[in-house]
């Protein structure tokens, strides 16, 4: 734990670096999504999947590069493993950022979360974990159908408060 808070207090006070940033430039309605997974044939299914849902992808393979890949820049979607950069699954710094956001800007990222302990879809399992869907890596061959899903339901839920946001001129 003393180790990602040292990673996480390095990120928060390095020095702006143009190289950090994820894009160089992305239309302002276009989703963006960032890949955390370490086994590259599994980055490159969650990669083409989010392609074919219309994201432009960022995939990085260590901690260190994702959270400087957040720092400069909200995602839509982060599909991260939860032992992304051999991390143990409760101590893994990627997620304890997210966990740490302010709950209007989490709110705005939609997080799955990659395991082998949970089943896919697992609702108590993603709360428990501070995410918004699990997808369990035996079913990694139809996490574009499992996104898809997860997505819409997670949009339908937040629809309402969204829309009252915006009416309010807080969105």
């Amino acid at each position: 734990m003393e180790e990602g808070r040292d990673l996480l207090a390095e990120i928060a006070t390095a020095e702006y670096d143009a190289a950090d940033k994820p894009f160089d430039f992305v239309e302002s309605d276009v989703e963006t999504a960032l890949i955390c997974e370490g086994n590259e044939a599994v980055r490159e299914k969650i990669m083409r999947a989010l392609e074919n849902m219309g994201y432009h992808t960022t995939k990085v393979t260590t901690a260190l590069e994702a959270l400087k890949a957040m720092r400069f820049h909200l995602f839509d979607i982060v599909v991260i493993n939860e032992r992304f950069d051999g991390a143990e699954p409760d101590k893994n710094d990627v997620l304890l950022y997210l966990e740490g956001l302010a709950m209007a800007t989490r709110r705005r990222i939609f997080v799955a979360l990659l395991t082998e302990r949970y089943r896919t879809m697992d609702n108590m399992a993603a709360f428990h974990r501070s995410v918004n869907a699990v997808v369990n890596l035996k079913n990694i061959d139809d996490v574009e159908k499992i996104l898809r899903a997860a997505i819409a339901e997670n949009q339908a839920f937040y629809r309402v408060m969204r829309e009252t946001l915006k009416t309010l001129g807080r969105l």
